[in-house]
């Protein structure tokens, strides 16, 4: 019998009392969670090549005071290690009243070996997070997209490696094997296995509670966002249903997850109350197509959501692609009419601004500001703040509605992991986009454009992570930690 997990624990929270400890065990047999003097049963939920993962659910009311809570995973009463000798685990619950500090993280890997060759410390930012933890603990990590890159399936898997070599008619007419059904299990779950065993990254997902959205990476590079008769061939579905697997294991930490605003597996869009935020984290990916974000049902549970909630509280919202950026019309329009369509598609689709998104997008910025006046009622100040990743580099967007005097701030974090774009990429990228003023509206009273954070440049091309805390100045503090010694910030009013 091992004395280990082979992955874990995994620490995540479902709403202001409800945290949940998952792990991956070589063994199958009866596992409990020791929280401080009260034993909760683990419950096995799942049972994959390397193992078997269970999960643990443990409610806590809230108290006037802060608390750190100690766990140990047991099993026959024995102890039982992660991978690296650790046999004992302790996060912080803040006080009832006690506004809550966020860290948030996107875009952790590397879409090629190469970068992460010619990268000293890949992990750094990790430690970086861990450090701060110890100090000033925070309440939640928020991860929004990317959190493995799945990119090296192509050459990994041998039969797709065959697959990708065909032509286009081809690729659609062919089916998935069972050959290539076996070696994509074992890649996704090998790609977690490795990536998320880094010492300091596992003591965060251990320690510090998680809510998770994927984006396109933690299934490959663009999903979505490919002609529909190639995301809709039976290679590419079963590529995502694997992919998808694999995500609802290890970042939902399965349907039982009670944040989840649908148990249906349609869509994974969850929605939480923790202190005075609400959290809305999108789901971007499991319904994407060239023409749609997310579909109608998915839709009708966000209204629903935003319809009953969130009256007196703050709202932060997962994008994982930036809905305030850099736009790239002028290239779309361009590449569409040329023999580079197929070759660029996903890349120019995948945003927002995209023209078949725009309709979408604009949906979801008036949502929010509907939201935004309803809570205007209750005469208490509060917040939207959009939450996003994906384009390597850190920036701060707001749309402004001038008529009602509501605004909408955006938050771009990326990566914690990913390498920015290179100086010369960054001077092409800029070439053939903007940031101009955008105004969404006939009158020009809705706005949207790119503020610069104090102390930096507009566009942070280093590595990042973000801490988010409201300050006695109840402003709320947007920290922009990286990997070189600058330290952007900005206060959100």
């Amino acid at each position: 019998m091992s004395d280990k997990l082979v992955l874990g624990p995994l620490l995540s929270v479902e709403d202001d009392n409800k945290y949940v400890v998952c792990f991956l065990s070589k063994i199958d047999s009866k596992f409990s969670i020791l929280f401080d003097n009260k034993e909760i049963e683990a419950e096995k939920i799942g049972n994959l090549k390397s193992g078997f993962f269970y999960r643990a659910q443990y409610n806590i009311k809230q108290s006037k005071n802060p608390r750190t809570i100690t766990y140990k995973i047991l099993n026959n009463n024995s102890n039982i290690c992660d991978i690296h000798n650790r046999e004992s685990w302790s996060f912080y619950i803040p006080a009832s009243i006690e506004k809550p500090k966020f860290a948030y993280a996107s875009c952790n890997g590397f879409s090629s070996p190469d970068l992460l060759a010619k990268t000293d410390e890949p992990y750094l930012l990790w430690d970086k997070l861990i450090d701060q933890h110890k100090n000033q603990p925070f309440s939640i990590l928020i991860m929004g997209g990317d959190q493995v890159y799945a990119d090296e399936l192509w050459s990994k898997v041998k039969e797709l490696e065959e697959w990708s070599r065909l032509n286009m008619t081809e690729k659609i007419k062919r089916k998935a094997t069972k050959g290539m059904l076996r070696n994509l299990n074992d890649f996704y779950e090998k790609l977690y296995l490795k990536k998320w065993s880094d010492e300091q990254m596992s003591l965060c997902l251990a320690t510090i509670p998680t809510v998770m959205m994927w984006d396109d990476h933690d299934i490959f590079d663009g999903w979505g966002s490919y002609p529909d008769e190639l995301l809709s061939c039976d290679v590419y579905q079963n590529i995502f249903k694997t992919a998808k697997k694999y995500f609802e294991i290890f970042q939902i930490r399965s349907i039982k997850n009670e944040s989840l605003l649908t148990k249906d597996r349609t869509h994974f869009t969850f929605a939480l109350k923790f202190r005075n935020y609400h959290i809305l984290g999108l789901d971007n990916r499991t319904q994407r197509s060239i023409y749609q974000v997310m579909g109608s049902q998915q839709w009708k549970d966000i209204n629903t959501y935003l319809d009953e909630n969130i009256i007196n509280d703050n709202l932060l919202v997962l994008s994982a692609v930036p809905v305030v950026y850099r736009d790239f019309s002028l290239t779309e329009n361009l590449v569409d009419f040329t023999s580079w369509q197929e070759e660029l598609t996903d890349d120019l689709k995948d945003h927002w601004r995209a023209k078949e998104h725009q309709g979408e997008r604009m949906r979801l910025i008036m949502r929010l500001f509907m939201n935004i006046e309803k809570r205007k009622s209750s005469m208490k100040n509060t917040r939207t703040v959009i939450l996003s990743g994906d384009v390597h580099v850190g920036s701060l967007g707001v749309i402004n509605d001038h008529k009602n005097q509501n605004k909408i701030h955006q938050v771009v974090s990326s990566g914690i992991v990913h390498t920015p774009p290179s100086y010369i990429e960054w001077l092409g990228i800029t070439a053939i986009t903007n940031d101009n003023n955008e105004y969404l509206n006939e009158d020009k009273t809705i706005e949207t454009s790119m503020l610069t954070p104090v102390g930096s440049a507009k566009y942070l091309r280093v590595r990042n992570f973000v801490t988010l805390n409201e300050g006695t100045d109840e402003k709320l503090w947007i920290n922009w930690v990286c990997d070189s010694k600058d330290r952007p910030c900005y206060p959100l009013d």
